[in-house]
C-alpha cells in the first residue's frame, strides 16, 4: 500500500490559457483534471487538490481542496506546502507528498515507484521527474518532515523550486519522450490541440469516456 499523498497543483492564474481554471479545460471531451486523476490516483493512498477561490467548482470530484497558505499566488512551492500541512494534520500515516500539475494529462503509471526508487538509490530526501534532458521540479516527492523548512523559505521570499530543493538534495528519475513525453503540459489552447491529436493517434493511451469520479472515494 502506498504511503504517499498526491496533490494536484491547480492554484495558478493560467495566464497563457487566458485565465480561469486550466484543469477544467476540456481534452477529448473531459476536463484535464480527469485525465490527471485517472493516472495518479491508482498510485497513491489519497489525493487532494491545491486551488484558490471557491472550492465548490471542484465539488464533483469529492476531494479535499486546500488553498495556498500565503497570499498573492506565490507559485507551486506554496501548493506543496499546503499539501504538506494538510498531510500532517489529516493523514499523519502518509509521510510523503507527490506533487503533480493539473495540466499534465499524460503522467506515467510508474511515476511514484520510479521517483521513490530514484531518491532511495541516491540516498536523498527529494526526487523529481525528468525527460528529454529537462527536469520537471513541480513533479516530485516531498517529505512532510520538511514542511517547517519550506514554510520558512517561502516566508523569506523563495519561489524557485529547484533552488530550494538543492539545499537538501533532489534525485532525478528520467523517462523517455517517445511515443509521447509523459510530462507534456497544456499551458495554452494550442497545447490542448496538440494533446488532442496525440490522444486521437493513440500515442498517449486510450481515450476514455464518461463522467465517473476518476479518483475513487474521497480520502478520510
Amino acid at each position: 500500500m502506498s504511503r504517499v499523498l498526491a496533490v494536484v497543483l491547480a492554484g495558478g492564474l493560467a495566464r497563457r490559457m487566458g485565465g480561469g481554471d486550466k484543469p477544467l479545460r476540456l481534452l477529448a471531451g473531459r476536463p484535464l483534471l480527469d485525465h490527471v486523476l485517472e493516472r495518479v490516483a491508482p498510485q497513491v493512498a489519497a489525493v487532494i487538490l491545491n486551488a484558490n477561490g471557491d472550492a465548490a467548482r471542484f465539488a464533483r470530484y469529492g476531494l479535499p481542496v486546500v488553498p495556498d497558505p500565503l497570499p498573492d499566488f506565490p507559485g507551486p512551492l506554496a501548493g506543496v506546502l499546503a499539501a504538506l500541512d494538510w498531510a500532517a494534520d489529516n493523514r499523519p500515516d502518509l509521510p510523503t507528498v507527490l506533487s503533480v500539475p493539473g495540466d499534465g494529462p499524460f503522467l506515467p503509471p510508474d511515476l511514484v515507484a520510479r521517483l521513490e526508487a530514484a531518491r532511495a538509490a541516491a540516498g536523498l530526501p527529494l526526487a523529481c521527474a525528468a525527460s528529454g534532458d529537462w527536469t520537471h521540479p513541480p513533479i516530485g516527492l516531498w517529505p512532510v518532515a520538511l514542511r517547517g523548512e519550506l514554510r520558512a523559505a517561502l516566508l523569506s521570499g523563495e519561489k524557485k523550486i529547484d533552488r530550494w530543493t538543492a539545499r537538501f538534495g533532489c534525485a532525478a528519475a528520467e523517462w523517455p519522450t517517445e511515443p509521447v513525453d509523459p510530462f507534456f503540459n497544456a499551458n495554452a489552447p494550442a497545447d490542448l490541440a496538440v494533446a488532442e491529436e496525440l490522444l486521437q493517434a493513440g500515442r498517449a493511451g486510450p481515450i476514455r469516456s464518461g463522467n465517473s469520479n476518476p479518483a475513487g472515494s474521497p480520502p478520510p
